[in-house]
């Protein structure tokens, strides 16, 4: 398990990819295979717009409250497949590091949705580090955006400096 340090709080705030609002957010989007989508906002937005991602991750709370009945059945909806599991705040789990691992290797039978019962926050983490070459993955940046990161060996390399320090 990896638990975030408290010195490592201020660079997470710092998007990992690039920092877009809603409509940037869509028009990215467009030609995406793969995307994956960590947040419960994040996810809903792209649904009611007729975006589905391959992976969803949400915990069902938004800002440090429970997330509206309609967003919740939303994503509930949503996906082939549900996985539960836990991760606690700010940490990334073992269950949550395999749970990625296991979703990546069978994209073709997506969409899957996990819902976690702790936080998703740090999970954009370990989705970015592991995701292949081919995926998108979106998380949202509280009271600035959203922030859209491909998978590229760059991204990955930064994502790992940050693995490293926990």
């Amino acid at each position: 398990m990896l638990v975030l340090p408290e010195n490592l709080r201020e660079k997470l705030k710092e998007p990992l990819g690039n920092l877009v609002d809603e409509q940037g957010l869509l028009r990215l989007l467009q030609n995406e295979k793969y995307i994956v989508s960590v947040g419960d906002l994040v996810t809903f937005t792209l649904l009611k717009n007729g975006i589905n991602p391959i992976i969803c991750i949400v915990d069902y709370i938004l800002e440090r409250k429970e997330c509206s009945p309609d967003m919740r059945e939303k994503i509930q909806r949503f996906g082939k497949k549900h996985i539960k599991i836990k991760n606690p705040p700010g940490t990334i789990t073992d269950e949550l590091w395999n749970t990625m691992e296991s979703a990546y290797k069978s994209l073709e039978d997506g969409p899957l949705c996990i819902e976690i019962d702790g936080e998703e926050d740090l999970a954009a983490l370990a989705a970015i580090y592991m995701a292949p070459l081919d995926v998108t993955i979106i998380y949202g940046l509280p009271n600035k955006g959203v922030v859209v990161v491909k998978a590229t060996k760059a991204h990955k390399s930064k994502v790992k400096e940050i693995l490293d320090r926990m």
